[in-house]
């Protein structure tokens, strides 16, 4: 990806995701919220379209695309079991070690998963995502911080957010003496305040998502009313997002 898509264009391609009803984006804002972070993360928005699921208003990363981000980072995996009742891997990575993840039919059931329809249905796809994202998590977290698989998100419980008001006095991290560290103020229009002081880009995305999530569950706003927000969230911190998305270029382009 070249230079930042301009924000105009950025919005036709949601609209134009939106109405496909493709891919489980069914609004404007879904699509707006996850081309962002594609876009602050230097890949090319529309990229969202085949990577991402939108799973009961929450956005969920699908298993294969999470696969091969840990891959393209030079992780690897080797297959040990794959059946309807057990599906074992062994996950490496030069920076993280390697560690053989089990998940089995049993745990499943011991966590109460199994009677869910996904389950019942496709216990060994299921029994795949919960793998993959427990390995990659394990060995190599830095390339899916925050995101969720698309079958772990159909396990949440879902529950509404809707309480954005920035809280009375943020306070930095304790540690926020450290020069090797880079905090990133996360802003919220219409207040001076940073909503939070995040320790780090991994740190601001988690609480940039968090927060159009909040929007996006909202039962109090209509469908327009928070793609207005989620616009005004994104532009209030396009500086932010923009910078990440620059050092990112310029480190791929070396």
């Amino acid at each position: 990806m070249g230079d930042l898509v301009p924000y105009d264009q950025v919005e036709r391609m949601a609209n134009a995701i939106a109405k496909s009803g493709l891919f489980g984006i069914k609004t404007v804002d879904q699509a707006l919220a996850l081309m962002a972070v594609a876009q602050a993360e230097g890949r090319h928005p529309g990229s969202v379209a085949k990577d991402y699921h939108i799973i009961q208003g929450r956005p969920a990363l699908k298993a294969d695309a999470m696969l091969a981000r840990f891959q393209q980072a030079g992780g690897k995996v080797e297959w040990k079991t794959y059946t309807d009742c057990n599906v074992t891997a062994m996950f490496s990575h030069p920076n993280g070690g390697s560690v053989e993840i089990v998940w089995t039919i049993e745990m499943a059931q011991r966590i109460g998963l199994s009677t869910k329809d996904s389950w019942k249905n496709y216990p060994r796809q299921m029994l795949r995502a919960r793998v993959i994202s427990e390995g990659i998590r394990t060995i190599y977290p830095g390339v899916i911080v925050g995101e969720y698989t698309v079958e772990e998100v159909q396990d949440f419980d879902h529950k509404p957010m809707v309480d954005i008001t920035p809280p009375a006095n943020p306070k930095p991290p304790a540690h926020a003496a450290q020069s090797d560290i880079q905090f990133f103020d996360l802003m919220v229009p219409g207040s001076d305040a940073p909503y939070a002081h995040c320790d780090g880009w991994d740190e601001f995305k988690a609480q940039f998502n968090d927060l159009v999530a909040r929007v996006k569950q909202s039962e109090k706003l209509d469908e327009q009313t928070k793609a207005a927000k989620i616009k005004l969230l994104w532009e209030t911190n396009r500086t932010v997002i923009g910078q990440q998305a620059a050092e990112r270029l310029a480190d791929l382009n070396g």
